[in-house]
């Protein structure tokens, strides 16, 4: 009888190992798949990669410094003429009522 017990009991844990074999099969398929979806998805969206954020901060930051050079151009320019700075309504810079004669 011992030996009919070890037998059975060598069948069971071949069988959950079998088990345990197929679910990890099956749960490495539906990462695969889910992952295929997810990046189809992303695509499908056109959602911008992290190079092209990148190379937009790069310009923006251009942009702005360049803006900055220019409006330090601009109140030199000003200050040569002689044109009063009152702010706008924005409080950003001279009107464009303040500069005509």
């Amino acid at each position: 009888m011992a030996q009919t017990s070890n037998r059975l009991m060598d069948e069971l844990a071949r069988l959950a190992t079998d088990a345990v074999g197929a679910a990890q099969g099956v749960r490495r398929e539906v990462e695969t798949v889910a992952r295929s979806q997810m990046e189809r998805l992303i695509r499908d969206m056109d959602v911008a990669t992290r190079e092209e954020v990148e190379v937009l901060r790069e310009i923006v930051l251009a942009a702005r410094a360049e803006n900055e050079q220019l409006a330090a151009r601009l109140r030199v320019l000003e200050e040569r003429l002689g044109v009063a700075q009152a702010p706008d309504a924005a409080g950003t810079g001279p009107s464009p009522a303040s500069s005509q004669p």
